[in-house]
């Protein structure tokens, strides 16, 4: 029987996700500092590969590996990625893609799927998870994605209904799926299978724009890869990913300052975002 979590959603501001920070020391390398795999992006839609490992790689961690379908677009704006296979600690997957038309990339999917790694699912992952649901995944759909897994998964759902009890379907998702999910929109809300349900109101208005969701997706990413071990602990992937929707809208914030931003303009402000946590951790 479907068992939902209880009603009770705890706001996630800027003291929470500070403590999830990774800062390096003096004998990191760029293997410990957390190394990401990322297959997002295809001929159709590169720029989400590109804006995920951009936010990706300003979050703060050692190595990003790039096996997707727009390298080109990926190496010209980031050329420190590394686009060959090798060990990764967490995978970022299906931004940009259609689930429709994956060829080499469901596979490559599968493949995270199967490795027992924290995962970030996204846009064209989200059937496959949907599919073949295990612990340590984190989807970040929006409302309409969210309906499309759910009836995959054999609940028939309208994106309206969804739109309208965001809270209640992120908890009753989660626990249909087994998976962490993190339901995006004016308030984010992350729920656990049977454990904790996070909430983040930081982001503004202007953050509804082309790409944010990619951002997104790569700030989680990061985050999975520098608390590998952390993440298979109770509680720690929805702690996780409500981190990420902090970092996200204090990015947002900052490249708005009121006025209209581009999904590139809160990448780019990711490290302010990061200092600003690390600052109010030490106030």
């Amino acid at each position: 029987m479907e068992k939902i979590s209880g009603s009770t959603w705890m706001p996630w501001g800027e003291q929470d996700a500070a403590a999830f920070i990774a800062v390096p020391t003096a004998v990191s390398d760029k293997y410990s500092r957390g190394v990401l795999g990322v297959v997002t992006g295809s001929s159709v839609y590169p720029g989400a590969a590109v804006l995920g490992v951009e936010a990706a790689a300003r979050t703060g961690l050692g190595m990003i590996r790039y096996l997707g379908d727009a390298t080109d677009q990926v190496l010209a704006r980031r050329p420190e990625v590394i686009s060959a296979p090798g060990r990764v600690q967490a995978w970022l997957i299906g931004s940009g893609t259609d689930s429709q038309d994956l060829g080499l990339l469901d596979t490559l999917f599968s493949d995270a799927l199967a490795s027992r790694l924290p995962v970030v699912a996204d846009a064209g992952a989200l059937e496959s998870v949907a599919r073949a649901p295990r612990a340590g995944v984190i989807v970040t759909p929006h409302h309409r994605e969210l309906a499309r897994m759910l009836g995959a998964a054999g609940t028939e759902v309208a994106p309206a209904d969804i739109a309208a009890a965001p809270d209640r379907w992120a908890a009753r998702a989660a626990n249909l799926l087994g998976v962490t999910v993190l339901l995006k929109g004016g308030t984010t809300w992350v729920a656990e299978p049977d454990g904790p349900q996070v909430s983040v109101s930081l982001a503004p208005p202007w953050t509804a724009t082309a790409g944010a969701g990619d951002v997104l997706a790569g700030i989680l990413g990061a985050l999975l890869a520098t608390h590998s071990t952390e993440v298979q602990e109770p509680g720690a992937p929805a702690r996780l990913a409500a981190t990420a929707a902090v970092i996200h809208g204090l990015a947002a914030s900052l490249a708005s300052r009121g006025g209209p931003i581009v999904a590139m303009d809160i990448a780019e402000r990711v490290p302010d975002a990061v200092r600003r946590l690390l600052g109010s951790s030490r106030a």
